[in-house]
């Protein structure tokens, strides 16, 4: 097995065997929604539908970025991104840095079982000091995704002992890409969290949405830490994801992510700037139990009962529900 494959199964293997989340929370339990006594809402005529990547959405919930690159990630990848086809919802691929080394890696091929979502492709921001834009244009068009995400994975790189270390001129090659590129881009962080002038910045370079990401559900420099790295400390670093999206707010549309854990957490996010929210750990979580359908099912009951419960009729009404900050 290569080693690049060999990382990605111990990825998966450490989330799902150990307890990887942060010890500190992503701060949805300090946001709360004022309670509207008399709503003036028809419960069964809220909408949750919308737009995202010219595609119309079902639902404000993306299966984000997993997993790919070894043999048993398609399996994965095709059980998720066909729940997120039933659910017409976006399906985000994982890193796909094991296909554009190896050149023809089918665990990310999942428009067959997914023809119509919106599907994210995937590419660390280090990658694109390495690759040229033909070739991620190739890998992009070969998995037919509808947008490609730059993840900023600068705290995990820097604890891996074989990670990668010059992070100088990322910016300028992201804006290169924006200026030319054939699908929006989105840039994402891996759980340490966005703030105002990083986003600041991407804007200015011309990216299109911001995952923020927020420290608060996985830690990805404790899963490096479990497979025998020897640096420790940072397991708790990063940006809760409610500080997150309020520090990235009104600068580009935001994607929220890192500790939402059901549908509540989703609507918040949204009342609180975001126009999707997004999880990855509570779905792989029910591989084995094929219960990703109900947990979906769950979440979206939920965001539709905070849009009652807030007299919101759909996803614009939640945009500007009244929420209350704690200290």
């Amino acid at each position: 097995m290569k080693k690049i494959e060999q990382r990605k199964q111990e990825h998966l293997e450490s989330v799902l065997s150990h307890n990887i989340q942060y010890s500190k929370s992503a701060g949805f339990e300090k946001v709360e929604f004022i309670h509207n006594a008399l709503p003036e809402v028809d419960f069964e005529k809220i909408t949750l539908s919308s737009n995202f990547l010219g595609k119309k959405i079902n639902y404000p919930i993306v299966i984000e970025a997993m997993t790919g690159g070894f043999k048993e990630a398609l399996k994965i990848n095709k059980y998720l991104a066909r729940i997120a086809q039933q659910f017409n919802i976006p399906f985000g691929l994982g890193s796909q840095r094991a296909m554009l080394e190896n050149r023809n890696d089918e665990s990310y091929f999942v428009r067959d079982v997914a023809p119509s979502i919106p599907i994210i492709g995937n590419i660390g921001a280090f990658q694109l000091k390495k690759h040229t834009q033909k070739d991620l244009e190739w890998m992009i068009s070969k998995v037919g995704a509808d947008a490609i995400a730059i993840h900023l994975n600068s705290l995990q790189e820097i604890i891996q002992p074989e990670g990668d270390r010059d992070f100088s001129g990322i910016l300028k090659k992201i804006e290169e890409l924006c200026n030319s590129f054939s699908v929006p881009i989105i840039v994402k962080e891996t759980g340490a969290g966005i703030d105002r002038r990083v986003a600041i910045k991407l804007k200015e370079a011309g990216v299109h949405y911001i995952d923020v990401a927020g420290s608060g559900g996985s830690s990805w420099s404790r899963v490096e830490y479990l497979r025998g790295n020897s640096i420790s400390g940072f397991e708790e670093w990063g940006i809760p994801t409610v500080e997150s999206i309020l520090e990235c707010k009104g600068i580009l549309p935001l994607i929220a992510s890192g500790g939402i854990r059901s549908g509540i957490d989703c609507a918040k996010s949204i009342a609180l700037g975001a126009e999707l929210s997004g999880a990855a750990y509570p779905f792989i979580k029910t591989l084995n139990s094929g219960k990703l359908p109900r947990l979906l099912e769950e979440w979206i009951l939920q965001i539709k009962i905070c849009c009652f419960l807030t007299g919101s009729k759909g996803i614009e009404g939640l945009k500007s529900a009244r929420i209350h900050l704690k200290t």
